[in-house]
């Protein structure tokens, strides 16, 4: 079984900063993009944080530009999300996804994703 296990949240002040990770382990023959999602409390819809393609490629949400960086080591099959001058309203539960290869005959990806951790600001 493929499995995504996110760790590094907590309870920080605002103006801080907290560094999340997501391991990727289980039978997989590669991973493609790899990205962070969060769901604030009473949110019923989880929305993009950043995105990181295998070569390195990120992307952001405008709510997060110049605040968070998004990094990855393939070779760990981790991905990392550093989060600085942290906000209220950046508490929520933060997930971690992959695309996952879980053939070595097929090059198909199945997205998985982490359980999450969560992560609270306060003011």
């Amino acid at each position: 079984q493929v499995q995504l296990v996110e760790s590094g949240g907590g309870l920080v002040q605002a103006g801080g900063s907290l560094r999340l990770s997501c391991v990727v382990s289980g039978s997989i023959f590669g991973i493609s993009s790899m990205g962070w999602f969060r769901q604030a409390p009473g949110n019923q819809n989880r929305e993009l944080v950043a995105t990181s393609s295998r070569d390195g490629y990120a992307d952001y949400a405008d709510s997060v530009k110049g605040r968070f960086s998004i990094s990855r080591d393939n070779a760990k099959s981790t991905v990392y999300l550093q989060m600085a001058s942290l906000k209220p309203e950046d508490t929520a539960t933060y997930y971690c996804n992959a695309g996952v290869r879980r053939s070595r005959t097929s090059n198909i990806y199945v997205t998985k994703w982490g359980r999450g951790t969560q992560v609270t600001v306060s003011s």
